[in-house]
């Protein structure tokens, strides 16, 4: 994983020998803060690690981190920075709670955790980068933010990173808002705008149309959730599939004119309501047909989203997720 450094002081510490523990840089995705808070709340307040490998390698111990997560979530609090360390250092858990500190010696961590990020989101059995990222979000850091998405991406691919990363985190924050009274929205609102930017700075230059070979992208009407096509559109861009993606709410008839226009291979309709998916919609652009006599086509239709659970259309593909998805456009635009 490429490290997220800081100003260039204090490196050392991101190239230790493996096997003690974790780098100040993987403890900082973790928590979802720069590496340079991290050394800096070692050098003024003493949460540093217990040990060190020697020279300036810093190495973190289960309790270390443990330390720098109480740090986080009370300075969350609003508490000062100072304050706070002192709370973190002095309340340290019993050691039959604490984890060995082989669990970390070992080798490289785990990169699946249970977690809570330190802030009730309940993640489940998720990989270590969704922590970062939710704290993050909680926080309304938009340059930390910025900074683990895109090495989220970069170390696992747009696909993995989206259905591993992005979206775990994505319904840890819908599922807090949900049931706190909307007291999260700006979190969900702070955290797809950022993950729509990242998409748009990973994605390579727009592809260059090719006749009958297009997949047009559009949520139905009523239908505003378009996140998941923005993926979408994105992962086939990467892999040099032409695409046209018209976003939310495109209206019945905007959709027809401009499958006739375009003549796609493919068309994706998201609906992440029931009450917005429409089986005859999908029924008529599933029938459209162009070309000359004898050698008329149309396009392969793609039911995208939960909206469309129950509401099967007979000959219609639904894609169970994002790969299916880019798998089933892919074969349409090759055939």
């Amino acid at each position: 994983m490429s490290a997220l450094t800081g100003n260039g002081e204090d490196r050392g510490d991101e190239a230790g020998p493996p096997g003690g523990g974790l780098t100040t840089g993987e403890v900082a995705r973790r928590l979802g803060v720069a590496p340079t808070t991290v050394r800096t709340w070692d050098r003024r307040y003493g949460l540093g690690p217990v040990g060190r490998t020697g020279g300036r390698h810093r190495r973190w111990t289960p309790e270390d981190v443990a330390r720098l997560e109480r740090m986080c979530a009370l300075t969350a609090t609003g508490l000062p920075p100072a304050e706070a360390a002192r709370l973190a250092r002095s309340e340290e858990p019993p050691a039959a709670a604490r984890p060995a500190r082989t669990a970390v010696g070992a080798g490289r961590p785990a990169t699946r955790v249970r977690s809570r990020a330190g802030s009730g989101l309940q993640l489940g059995d998720v990989r270590l980068e969704c922590k970062g990222i939710a704290r993050a979000a909680l926080r309304l850091d938009a340059a930390t933010l910025d900074e683990l998405l895109l090495a989220a991406i970069a170390e696992h691919g747009l696909v993995a990173a989206w259905t591993e990363v992005i979206v775990p985190t994505l319904q840890a924050v819908g599922r807090k808002w949900e049931t706190s009274g909307e007291k999260y929205v700006e979190v969900e609102h702070f955290l797809s705008w950022h993950v729509s930017g990242a998409l748009r700075r990973t994605t390579p230059n727009t592809v260059a149309d090719r006749p009958g070979a297009t997949a047009l992208l559009a949520c139905v009407p009523g239908e505003n959730h378009t996140l998941p096509l923005e993926v979408l559109s994105a992962a086939l861009t990467e892999r040099g599939v032409p695409v046209r993606m018209f976003g939310g709410a495109l209206p019945v008839e905007s959709l027809v004119a401009a499958v006739r226009r375009t003549g796609p291979a493919a068309v994706g309709l998201w609906a992440q309501s029931r009450t917005t998916a429409s089986r005859p919609l999908a029924q008529h652009v599933a029938a459209m047909e162009w070309g000359v006599r004898g050698a008329r086509r149309g396009p392969v239709v793609l039911t995208l989203g939960p909206g469309w659970a129950g509401q099967t259309v007979a000959g219609l593909a639904r894609p169970s997720g994002l790969a299916e998805a880019v798998t089933a456009v892919e074969a349409s635009v090759s055939s």
